[in-house]
């Protein structure tokens, strides 16, 4: 795969965009990206719900960060969708609905078929490798996932994340990755709030390897149409929980 630094490498601490996004896939480097963080897993993770107040004098004993770089980060969780700005009401968790699901999964189908269509013509052998790596650590959870998903399911997430991530990576697009990361979060926050990990369905996880054998093999066409099935399947799986749910279309469902 073709190596170069992205054109916004060069920003100033405490700037965002695609650079700041994928260097926090690593360590956080600053206080504002380690709120950022916090924030945005506890979002994503359901542990802050849709329509919830962000108090930043609250947010700074949950955390032990001070105002200003949850401020900070606040404003970024904004410009991803995860937190709305209400003007001198400040901060809340973004809503949910079904139209937005709906819309998030579109939109997902089309980029990431597009990442991967590009990482398909152009990546090479360290590529491969990481599609292979993330297979395996994904797919050794397959059987502990059916045995005793509420254990399993943090894990699940993550090495999930990342399979989806290794097959976008060679793509060689520093903002393609950006708004795949932006989606991917967005389909996550939606299924880690709606999904009964005990029932997710076999076809999930062998559409896995169907994806990754199709690349593998630089079958670009087969690739992005089993991706694609993947991607609209799993959300409508959650559309399915979430009208079973009460939430429905419903822009902002009542905190349990």
């Amino acid at each position: 795969m073709k190596t170069r630094m992205p054109p916004h490498a060069a920003r100033p601490a405490g700037s965002w965009g695609p650079a700041s996004r994928l260097a926090l896939s690593r360590a956080p480097k600053t206080l504002a990206d380690e709120a950022y963080r916090k924030v945005r897993d506890d979002i994503i993770a359901g542990r802050l719900e849709p329509g919830e107040k962000l108090q930043p004098d609250v947010l700074k004993e949950s955390y032990g960060i001070g105002l200003s770089p949850l401020r900070e980060a606040l404003a970024r969780l904004a410009s991803d969708g995860l937190a709305h700005a209400e003007g001198q009401r400040g901060f809340h968790v973004a809503p949910v609905s079904v139209e937005e699901l709906l819309d998030v999964a579109d939109l997902r189908c089309r980029f990431s078929c597009l990442a991967l269509e590009r990482s398909i013509a152009g990546g090479g052998e360290s590529w491969e490798s990481r599609i292979v790596a993330a297979y395996y650590q994904l797919n050794k959870l397959v059987e502990h996932m059916r045995a005793d998903p509420a254990t399993y399911a943090d894990d699940w997430e993550r090495r999930n994340r990342a399979f989806h991530a290794a097959l976008e990576s060679a793509c060689d697009s520093p903002w393609l990755l950006h708004f795949c990361e932006i989606l991917y979060d967005q389909s996550e926050r939606y299924r880690r709030r709606f999904v009964r990990y005990s029932e997710i369905r076999a076809e999930i996880y062998e559409e896995h390897k169907q994806i990754m054998d199709a690349a593998l093999v630089r079958d670009s066409a087969t690739a992005c149409r089993i991706l694609d099935r993947h991607i609209r399947r799993a959300a409508e799986a959650v559309r399915g929980l979430m009208i079973e749910a009460g939430a429905g279309d419903s822009a902002a469902p009542a905190a349990e």
